[in-house]
């Protein structure tokens, strides 16, 4: 146990909350870009069967290993096939943007729930001290780590949604510079992981900017409800 809580920069007792954000949040992220991609006109992720809330098909083993011991993963890619589209780049964009979309509404819904359920005190009524704090451990991970996924995946870095939405928007002579550094992305993530002081200017930030977009919801929703 001592030597697990030396390696996952996730602390041991909070470690099944966040497993279940991941398969949660991991599967809905990847379902969005499954779901548009064939309804836009490509069939390429139902015939690999990745148009389903199966988390077993969309969980990369590394991408989940990495988020547990770096504080940054991803899931298995879904596979997209822009020619099918009848409008490549407009659709590219919502496809793209759909997997980050999903975390955010994820996050907001679960913030909404969270503050709900404390508003009108049927959080209070669970007597148990022990299932009272895993609520709210379980709900605090799920709502920040959707907000983070959201934030994260929004870096243009291949092969990061944010890459793809910004190849969808810039020019074709900018489009195809771009490619020429996608071979470098994944010694820039290990210099992330390596380097500290790259970390503190990097992930942390969007750490810090998921606990207050988190926190801002939470006071939206407080207000709502009256309390």
């Amino acid at each position: 146990m001592d030597f697990l809580n030396q390696i996952l920069r996730i602390p041991l007792d909070q470690l099944p909350y966040f497993l279940i954000t991941l398969i949660i949040a991991f599967t809905v992220h990847e379902f969005s870009h499954a779901y548009f991609a064939n309804k836009f006109g490509d069939p390429t992720a139902r015939l690999q069967g990745r148009v389903t809330l199966n988390p077993a098909v969309h969980f990369d083993l590394l991408g989940v290993i990495l988020l547990l011991l770096a504080g940054f993963g991803w899931a298995r890619p879904v596979p997209v096939n822009r020619d099918n589209f009848e409008k490549p780049r407009q659709m590219g964009i919502v496809v793209s943007a759909a997997g980050p979309l999903s975390n955010l509404l994820l996050g907001f819904l679960g913030t909404m729930i969270y503050v709900a359920l404390s508003s009108f005190g049927i959080i209070d009524m669970i007597t148990n001290e022990i299932l009272l704090d895993a609520v709210h451990k379980f709900f605090t991970i799920f709502c920040v780590m959707n907000f983070f996924l959201f934030l994260f995946n929004l870096v243009p870095l291949p092969p990061l949604d944010g890459y793809r939405l910004l190849e969808d928007i810039v020019p074709d002579r900018v489009r195809f510079r771009l490619k020429q550094f996608e071979q470098w992305s994944i010694f820039i993530f290990l210099l992330i992981l390596i380097l500290p002081p790259l970390r503190n200017v990097t992930i942390e930030p969007l750490y810090t900017g998921a606990r207050t977009i988190f926190f801002q919801f939470a006071n939206f929703f407080l207000m709502l409800f009256g309390r």
